[in-house]
């Protein structure tokens, strides 16, 4: 008994460790006859997995995007669209080297095929070869595409950012179309994608300053935003909100235009801290003069007609000694120049102490303060002091001073005006030879509309007034003041100042112009002005960046009309030499007050 289970015990032992090792025996016998002839088959398979695991990717990525897009195309500009063109190509160029890469690849499995089944390895690297070399080409005429695209007058700069930009204004409209209290899943992925694209792009102006993640970001918002155009097909709606968003910008464009407008106003009226250290330090030595010491030399020559007067009207140190300087040291005998600088009663030390420490040469200097004119308040009943205007410059007496000068100069019979933001560039011996024709003011037009310089009566003057309708053509030429000559004799001869004097005192009753003297000027000078020659003074310069630098070399006077004034931080930058090297930017005052270029 014993026995018989000894011998079922070994029995089951043999059966166990044959049904243990023969299959380890066969599958070693298998890994064999794999090894020898299937190995390098099985690997060379692998990459066609990997080939078609990334086929169908891109294929499923395309299909997603494309659906729910076929439609009619919402054309919104009618002009070129130069940067869709561009990217359509790109796509396009792109699309075709895939699908030649793909037949490439294809090529390159069945050369791996063929030598699994036996074919000579020489003609699977000649396939390589050609291959490379194509793909060479390939490359070669790409970066010659791309350095035509950069080449063409056409390019697009910075395309990326432009785009990124377009996809979160079409995210943002999406997301209009969205009803209140809604918080679908489609609109948090939006608000997602516009919040992630907002980080990437932020500040950024070139596509060379966004990050590595750019592209996918902009790839995720494509897809996003094709999800929203499956939900939301209605084109029309798409296009009514995209005009009323660029309505709403436009707007802010606007407002943002008048408060640089009015910002840029508010800083030509301003007074720089340097330039009121500089007043206030020669105010107090002016008053440490004794009164003889406040005397200029040749004062004889004051009332000289037989001399070349040139007044200027400034309460600015810098601005009158500018003006001074630039028109003496561009003359051939400045000897025979007479300057008369007329300030008010603030500014009148720190001017006339400027003078007695720079004094100009052999010119003749003579300033003089407005409320030394006892008759101008007595004779014409203080109507300088009604005028009511936002902007001192215009309301001021010195600016309206101008219509007084046969008074203020009895004793003359020409003058030449300056206003106290221009430069002398050439000597102006030859302007007073010019034939006045009987009538009082010469000056330079400005009714050519072609120019920047432009001036229209229309745009000062009210003519639904039936005062100025009747008396007045509207379609006179205009004229500049900046600099003019003044035939004094002629002007008391008419007695132009008088008239001036009734159209403002009319003008305070009613509204018949805008603020300043330009206006009033046009009407008291009313077929009275002779044209002078362009040569004799450009205009512009305080406002205009795009003046011909012809016209700037070529002229006798630069005249910085506007509130661009070039000793403000906020002047035109590429003009501003011509004003500051007439400065003596070595005077210890200049330097004490930080006065520099």
């Amino acid at each position: 008994m014993k026995k018989c289970h000894r011998w079922q015990r070994i029995l089951i032992l043999s059966l166990l460790s044959f049904s243990v090792f023969a299959p380890i025996v066969l599958v070693s016998q298998r890994l064999k006859t794999l090894t020898s002839f299937g190995g390098k088959e099985f690997a060379e398979d692998l990459p066609s997995v990997n080939y078609m695991r990334d086929v169908l990717r891109l294929n499923s990525i395309e299909q997603e995007a494309a659906e729910g897009l076929k439609g009619p195309k919402l054309v919104v500009f009618n002009d070129k669209d130069i940067s869709s063109v561009v990217r359509r190509s790109s796509y396009e160029d792109r699309d075709s080297d895939q699908f030649r890469n793909a037949q490439d690849d294809s090529k390159l499995l069945e050369a791996n095929e063929t030598n699994g089944n036996g074919k000579d390895e020489h003609q699977i690297q000649q396939t390589i070869i050609q291959m490379n070399s194509r793909e060479k080409g390939q490359f070669n005429q790409e970066k010659g595409r791309d350095d035509q695209r950069l080449q063409s007058p056409f390019n697009v700069v910075d395309e990326k950012v432009k785009q990124m930009r377009d996809q979160l204004i079409t995210a943002k409209a999406y997301l209009s179309f969205e009803p209140p209290g809604s918080n679908s899943r489609l609109m948090k992925e939006l608000r997602a994608r516009i919040r992630e694209l907002e980080r990437v792009v932020g500040e950024v102006s070139r596509d060379s300053d966004l990050p590595m993640s750019a592209s996918q970001k902009m790839r995720s918002m494509e897809l996003s935003l094709a999800k929203a155009s499956r939900v939301f097909p209605d084109c029309s709606a798409m296009a009514t909100k995209l005009r009323a968003m660029a309505y709403n910008a436009e707007e802010q464009v606007q407002v943002m235009r008048n408060q640089e407008s009015h910002l840029l106003q508010l800083a030509g009226r301003t007074t720089p801290k340097g330039f009121h250290c500089l007043s206030m330090r020669l105010t107090a030595e002016y008053f440490l003069l004794r009164p003889e010491e406040r005397q200029f030399p040749n004062q004889q020559n004051v009332n000289d007609p037989d001399l070349y007067h040139y007044a200027v009207l400034s309460d600015n140190v810098l601005a009158a000694s500018v003006v001074v300087n630039s028109t003496i040291s561009s003359a051939k005998e400045p000897e025979k120049i007479v300057f008369h600088v007329m300030a008010d009663s603030l500014n009148l030390p720190a001017i006339s102490m400027w003078f007695l420490l720079n004094p100009p040469g052999k010119a003749t200097i003579h300033v003089q303060s407005i409320e030394n004119f006892d008759w101008l308040s007595t004779k014409y009943n203080s109507t300088l002091n009604e005028q009511k205007s936002y902007d001192p410059r215009y309301s001021s007496a010195l600016n309206h001073l101008r219509f007084y000068l046969p008074d203020i100069f009895p004793a003359l019979n020409k003058i030449v005006l300056f206003d106290h933001d221009v430069v002398v560039q050439r000597d102006l011996t030859e302007i007073w030879s010019i034939d006045m024709k009987g009538k009082v003011n010469g000056a330079v037009e400005t009714c050519l509309e072609s120019e920047a310089s432009f001036r229209s009566i229309r745009m000062f003057m009210y003519f639904s007034d039936p005062f100025l309708a009747r008396r007045f053509n509207a379609n006179v030429c205009t004229w500049a003041f900046g600099m003019n000559l003044f035939d004094l004799h002629e002007w008391r001869r008419k007695n132009l100042t008088m008239l001036y004097r009734n159209y403002l005192q009319l003008g305070l009753k009613r509204s018949l112009w805008k603020g300043g003297s330009l206006p009033i000027g046009w009407i008291t000078f009313y077929n009275q002005t002779v044209a002078l020659e362009k040569r004799w003074h450009t205009l512009g310069l305080g406002y205009n960046s795009d003046v011909p630098p012809g016209d700037i070399e070529n002229a006798a006077v630069i005249h910085y009309d506007g509130v661009m004034k070039p000793w403000l931080e906020t002047g035109i930058a590429k003009y501003k030499g011509y004003w500051s090297k007439h400065l003596l930017h070595d005077h210890p005052y200049l330097q004490q007050c930080n006065i520099h270029e």
